[in-house]
């Protein structure tokens, strides 16, 4: 997905504007931001448009990382050898992110905080003060709240909001330019979507593709019917 087409997305401007804020930050304030939400609403796009624009550092944490798979990413984003204990690739951290002065976003958070790696994050935070933005799930902030030092340290906590019916359009003009989608189509996307990004991008393909088999370059709420949407429930049991 090209960045000029993912921009004018509300979460894209939400994020963009917490990364702004944490690197133009006054000296004296911590550098940390959390970016959360529910899963579908386009946290990750969002963050991979700001690594691109900022160009900051972007890695997506694992449930399987142990601390010392956590460094290795990093270094791994900063172009250092992965080498040495977890003292020394913490070390090598610092200095990179020092050297470079970029923003780091660590994606899927709410691993490092089951992992208990928070400390860790908060020990890279203080010691480069580099720019960090956490983005993970609805609970997240609540999940952070356990360790008072790390909590203590975040700028600012931004959640992730649901697209709306802009949003729908743009989505509507990027994946489908060469249909004509009416309001009511567009309105029934909102509501079964629940502001799912996720979602919203399925549920476009399946009505580009019925356009395609079905030959027209415009798609009503009749066609629909023919085309059930996806809404994310997991389908029924069917009989024996």
């Amino acid at each position: 997905m090209h960045n000029q087409t993912i921009a004018p997305l509300k979460n894209v401007m939400l994020f963009n504007e917490t990364v702004d804020r944490v690197m133009n930050r006054p000296p004296h304030l911590p550098g940390m931001a959390t970016f959360h939400g529910f899963s579908g609403f386009g946290k990750t796009f969002s963050a991979i448009y700001a690594a691109n624009k900022y160009q900051a550092r972007y890695i997506e944490a694992g449930h399987s990382w142990s601390q010392s798979k956590f460094c290795d990413a990093i270094l791994n984003e900063l172009g250092i050898p992965a080498k040495g204990t977890i003292a020394n690739k913490v070390d090598k951290i610092v200095e990179g992110l020092i050297a470079e002065e970029k923003p780091l976003i660590i994606d899927e958070a709410d691993f490092i905080v089951s992992k208990r790696f928070v400390e860790l994050v908060r020990e890279i935070h203080d010691k480069s003060s580099t720019p960090i933005i956490l983005i993970g799930e609805e609970l997240l902030p609540n999940k952070i709240s356990e360790w008072e030092r790390f909590h203590n340290r975040v700028l600012d906590w931004v959640p992730a909001v649901p697209a709306d019916m802009d949003d729908i359009n743009h989505l509507a003009r990027m994946y489908c330019p060469e249909l004509h989608l009416t309001a009511d189509v567009l309105s029934q996307l909102n509501k079964v979507c629940n502001g799912r990004v996720r979602r919203i991008c399925v549920n476009l393909e399946r009505i580009r593709e019925y356009a395609v088999t079905s030959g027209v370059d415009e798609v009503s709420t009749s066609d629909l019917q023919q085309l059930p949407l996806f809404t994310g429930q997991p389908p029924q049991r069917r009989a024996a």
